[in-house]
C-alpha cells in the first residue's frame, strides 16, 4: 500500500509540470537574450514552467502562450520557441529584439497568433516551403520592424486561416501581392502602411469578401483606384494616404462600399469632383481627403452621411458656397476642415446646428461678412480657425466669441482690414482661450487692456497690424504666455522692465515648463490631434518705433533660456 501511494504521488507530480522538451525550449529561449527583463528570476525559482511570469499553460500542463509583451527584452528570437508543440499565442511585442524572425515560428503546427510588432527585427520574411502543409496561424503582427525585402507573395498559400496581418512601418518592397485574398480567404484586417510598396493596387483584393481593414498609407503605390477595390464590400477601413494614385474617386462604384466608416485618401494624387454616391455611404464617420487637386462644388449628398464626425478636405481646390450643404442633419460632426480651398459666401446658418463640433478651420478660403450670433450654439468648439478670409466687424466678432468657453485656439487673422482694435475695458470671457492670433489685419488702435484678462493665453500673435501706443506693464500678469510676436506694428515707448517678470523669461520656470496642448485639428491623416509641444520661447517686438536700450536682465534671461527676442 504504501508503495502504491508513492507511485501516485510521483505520477501525479510529473503530470502537474512543464516537459522536459518545453523548458528546455523556453531556457534557450532566455539565452538568447542579452537583457531579460528579470525572467531569469521567475524562470529559476520553480522547476514547473507553467508557474514562470508570462507563461501559460492548459489543463495538460502543455505550454500554450508565452506572452512577454514590452518586458525590455534584447537580443535574438531562438528559434526553439517554434518546437513547442502545443504553443497557440507568442506576443513578444514591444521589446528590442533584433536579428530575423525564426522560419521556424512560422513552420510552428499550433501556433494561432504571433505577434512580434514593435522591435527590431531585420532581414526578409522568407517564403514558406511548398511542400508544407497548412499552418494555424491566424493573426501575425510584423509590424514596427526593420523588415527589407520584397513582400512575400506565395507564404501566404500554407496559411489560409489568416484573419488579421500587419505587416506595417517596415521597409518592404515589391507590389501588394495579387492573389493574396485567393490564398487567405478568411483575411478581414491588412495593413501594409507606411513600407517602400510600389506598383498599382491589385484588382484582386476585390475578391476580398471578408475584408474590413485595408491600410496602404505611406507607399509608393501609383496608378488609379480599380473599379474592382469597390467590390471588396465588407470593408469598413480604406486608408491609401500618401501614395501616388491618379484620377478620380469611382461615382459608378463608391456606393458599394455602404460598411464603410473610415476613408483616407490625404495625399493621394487624387483630382476630380466628389461624387453624388458618397451620400449612400451612411456608415461614413471619417472622411478624409485632404490635399489632394480635387475640385468642384462638394455634392449635396453629403448631408446624408449623417454618421459624419470628421470631414477634412483642406489643402484642394473646392470651390462654391457651403449653404448647398445642410449640415443640419450632421449632428455629429466633430471636425470640419476645409483649410485651403476656394469657398465663397458667408458661412452656412445650419453649420450652427453642429452641436458636437470641436474644431472649425475655415482659413484660407474666400468667405466674407460678418460671423452669426448663432456661432454660440457650438458649446463644445475648441478651435476656430476663419484665418485669411473676407470677415468684417471684428469688434461684433470678438464679442459674440467672448463666451465660447471651451474655446481654447481663436485664430482670425488677415480678415478686418483696417478696422480698429477693440477697446473695451469690459470685455471678459474668453476663460480658457490658450491661442489667440489676430495678426496682419492692419487694425489700428492701442494694445487692449482686455487682453491682460486671458489668463490661460499661451500665444499672441498681433504681428503685422498699425497699433500704437506703448507695451503696458500689465503684460506681465498673463504668466502663461511663452510665445508673443507683436512685430511689425507702430508700438512706441520703452520696453517696460516688467516683462522680466513674465515666467517665460526666467530660466528656471521656463526649463522646467515644458508646453504642450492639444488643438483638436489633424495635421496628419495618422493623429487625431496636433499639439505644440515645446515651442520656442518667443519674444519678437521687431519693426516698432520703440525707444531706448533692452534691458540687460531681459536679455541676459532670453539667452540663458535659449529663447528667441527680436527687438528694433
Amino acid at each position: 500500500m504504501p508503495s502504491f501511494s508513492l507511485a501516485f504521488v510521483l505520477l501525479f507530480s510529473l503530470s502537474s509540470s512543464c516537459s522536459e522538451h518545453e523548458k528546455s525550449s523556453l531556457f534557450l529561449f532566455l539565452a538568447g537574450l542579452s537583457q531579460d527583463g528579470g525572467l531569469a528570476a521567475s524562470w529559476r525559482s520553480s522547476t514547473d514552467c507553467c508557474t514562470w511570469d508570462g507563461i501559460a499553460c492548459n489543463a495538460n500542463r502543455e505550454v500554450i502562450e508565452v506572452s512577454l509583451a514590452s518586458r525590455g527584452l534584447e537580443g535574438h528570437i531562438s528559434p526553439s520557441l517554434g518546437s513547442l508543440k502545443g504553443l497557440l499565442r507568442l506576443n513578444l511585442s514591444g521589446n528590442s529584439l533584433s536579428g530575423h524572425l525564426p522560419l521556424e515560428l512560422m513552420l510552428s503546427s499550433s501556433m494561432v497568433s504571433l505577434d512580434v510588432s514593435f522591435n527590431r527585427l531585420g532581414g526578409g520574411l522568407l517564403e514558406l516551403p511548398s511542400s508544407m502543409p497548412g499552418r494555424p496561424l491566424q493573426v501575425l503582427n510584423i509590424s514596427s520592424n526593420f523588415f527589407t525585402g520584397s513582400f512575400p507573395s506565395t507564404a501566404w498559400e500554407k496559411t489560409r486561416n489568416l484573419v488579421a496581418l500587419g505587416a506595417s512601418n517596415n521597409s518592404f518592397t515589391g507590389q501588394v501581392p495579387s492573389s493574396l485574398c485567393i490564398s487567405v480567404p478568411l483575411l478581414e484586417e491588412l495593413d501594409l502602411s507606411h513600407n517602400q510598396l510600389s506598383g498599382h493596387i491589385p484588382p484582386g483584393l476585390g475578391k476580398c469578401s471578408a475584408l474590413r481593414v485595408f491600410r496602404a498609407g505611406y507607399n509608393k503605390i501609383t496608378g488609379t483606384l480599380p473599379y474592382q477595390l469597390f467590390d471588396a464590400t465588407s470593408l469598413e477601413y480604406l486608408s491609401l494616404s500618401n501614395n501616388g494614385l491618379e484620377g478620380t474617386l469611382d461615382a459608378a462604384h463608391m456606393y458599394k462600399l455602404s460598411n464603410l466608416v473610415f476613408l483616407d485618401l490625404a495625399m493621394a494624387g487624387l483630382s476630380g469632383k466628389i461624387p453624388d454616391s458618397i451620400g449612400q455611404l451612411k456608415k461614413l464617420k471619417e472622411l478624409h481627403l485632404e490635399h489632394n487637386n480635387m475640385s468642384g462644388e462638394l455634392p449635396t449628398s453629403l448631408s446624408k452621411c449623417t454618421s459624419l464626425t470628421t470631414i477634412s478636405l483642406r489643402r484642394n481646390n473646392f470651390q462654391g458656397e457651403l449653404t448647398n450643404i445642410n449640415f443640419s442633419t450632421l449632428s455629429n460632426l466633430k471636425t470640419l476642415d476645409l483649410y485651403g480651398n476656394n469657398f465663397t459666401g458667408t458661412i452656412p446658418e445650419s453649420i450652427h446646428s453642429c452641436s458636437n463640433l470641436t474644431a472649425l478651420r475655415l482659413s484660407a478660403n474666400e468667405f466674407h461678412g460678418q460671423l452669426s450670433k448663432r456661432i454660440e450654439n457650438l458649446k463644445s468648439l475648441t478651435l476656430l480657425s476663419l484665418t485669411d478670409n473676407n470677415f468684417t466687424n471684428i469688434t461684433n466678432t470678438l464679442h459674440i466669441l467672448k463666451s465660447s468657453r471651451n474655446l481654447k485656439v481663436l485664430l482670425i487673422g488677415l480678415n478686418f482690414r483696417h478696422e480698429v482694435m477693440p477697446q473695451d475695458e469690459t470685455m471678459d470671457g474668453f476663460a480658457n482661450l490658450q491661442v489667440l492670433g489676430i495678426h496682419n489685419c492692419s487694425l489700428s488702435g492701442k494694445l487692449p487692456i482686455w487682453l491682460s484678462k486671458l489668463t490661460n493665453l499661451k500665444m499672441l500673435l498681433l504681428w503685422n497690424n498699425q497699433l500704437t501706443g506703448p507695451i503696458q506693464s500689465w503684460i506681465n500678469t498673463l504668466h502663461s504666455l511663452y510665445n508673443i510676436d507683436i512685430s511689425n506694428n507702430s508700438l512706441t515707448g520703452e520696453i517696460p522692465a516688467a516683462l522680466m517678470e513674465m515666467p517665460m523669461l526666467q530660466a528656471t520656470v521656463a526649463h522646467l515648463d515644458t508646453k504642450y496642448f492639444e488643438l483638436p485639428v489633424y495635421q496628419s491623416p495618422e493623429y487625431q490631434y496636433r499639439s505644440f509641444n515645446a515651442l520656442p520661447q518667443l519674444l519678437n517686438l521687431s519693426s516698432n518705433d520703440l525707444t531706448g536700450t533692452i534691458p540687460p536682465n531681459i536679455g541676459c534671461q532670453l539667452r540663458s533660456n535659449d529663447g528667441i527676442v527680436k527687438t528694433p
